[in-house]
């Protein structure tokens, strides 16, 4: 069982390690004892609210700015849980924290993976085992900062890199290129016209809405 996950969960390792790293070097940069790291990997698990926050806690901006920000940045894994609501249900009491966990990474490994994808041993061990490598990098990056001095240009990079391995991973699995179309529409259509303000919410919304409309088009 351990190995099957392991291997399964190995991929996100490379991204999620070096990854939460940076945020943690970049953390320690703002005079944040280390462990600050360790615990908003562990209860925050968000990669790119994490970073956000980072820029924010920098700026001095207020709590309602703050959760207002990461609501918005963050809402997008709503989605994710309407499409795996029925593999949720046999956890128990331990659906709250495999919800908690449900990272896009996380997500697209549950969605695509042939291996075990309905065992629910499977799906928490996959989902503990990315929020470790997570809290791993967090906890390194702040530790290492705090004694070695280094240039850390680039690091931030890896999540580009791992949501592109994803992407072709579900491509591969589906062939259907038409989300990946829409997605590339919307995503450059929302960035240009919003500048950068809500625009993936706005992307994500326009791809639900456009899809099933083009799929009965095509039927």
């Amino acid at each position: 069982m351990f190995k099957d996950v392991f291997r399964t969960s190995l991929p996100v390792a490379f991204g999620y390690v070096p990854l939460g790293m940076a945020f943690g070097i970049l953390l320690q940069n703002l005079g944040i004892s280390w462990y600050w790291a360790t615990a908003m990997g562990l209860f925050v698990f968000a990669g790119a609210a994490q970073f956000m926050a980072v820029t924010l806690l920098s700026q001095r901006v207020g709590l309602a700015e703050v959760f207002s920000a990461t609501l918005l940045l963050n809402l997008r894994h709503a989605f994710y849980g309407l499409a795996v609501l029925d593999r949720y249900k046999p956890l128990g009491f331990l659906k709250p924290y495999a919800v908690f966990g449900l990272t896009d990474e996380t997500f697209s490994i549950i969605s695509t993976s042939e291996v075990r994808r309905n065992d629910s041993r499977f799906i928490l061990g996959v989902t503990a085992l990315n929020h470790g490598w997570w809290v791993l990098g967090c906890t390194l990056g702040a530790v290492l900062r705090t004694s070695i001095q280094f240039d850390s240009t680039g690091l931030e990079f890896s999540l580009t890199c791992l949501f592109v391995v994803l992407l072709l991973e579900q491509w591969l699995k589906f062939k259907d290129p038409l989300p990946i179309i829409l997605g590339l529409f919307f995503g450059i259509a929302s960035l240009t016209l919003f500048q950068g303000k809500n625009f993936l919410l706005i992307a994500i919304a326009g791809v639900l809405i456009l899809t099933p409309f083009t799929r009965r088009i095509s039927a």
